[in-house]
């Protein structure tokens, strides 16, 4: 994910750059000391689950993160997968016939 339309307008605003130029984004990011929203997004992601692997062991969301699922087998034994379970319709389906 990169920065949006009107992001990079104003970016280029910002440094006085036309489009006509072809100057890269990552080229203008840097003249601005602005981070790609990649990396942000990845260092938002890395300090929560810190925050989680932080708390206390009997703490309901560090719980939510080793718990596994009982039916794991089940889902072994009818031949289902993750990307069954992302098609809600499907998902349906399937674990009636199984």
């Amino acid at each position: 994910m990169a920065l949006q339309r009107a992001d990079i307008r104003m970016v280029r605003w910002m440094c006085t750059v036309n489009v006509k130029d072809r100057v890269p984004r990552k080229e203008l990011r840097e003249r601005l000391g602005i981070d790609d929203i990649m990396l942000i997004l990845q260092q938002n992601r890395l300090r929560w689950h810190g925050h989680v692997l932080r708390k206390e062991d009997n703490d309901w969301l560090k719980k939510c993160m080793e718990y596994e699922v009982e039916g794991s087998r089940d889902c072994q034994a009818s031949n289902l997968n993750r990307e069954d379970a992302m098609d809600c319709g499907r998902w349906k389906k399937l674990i009636k016939i199984g």
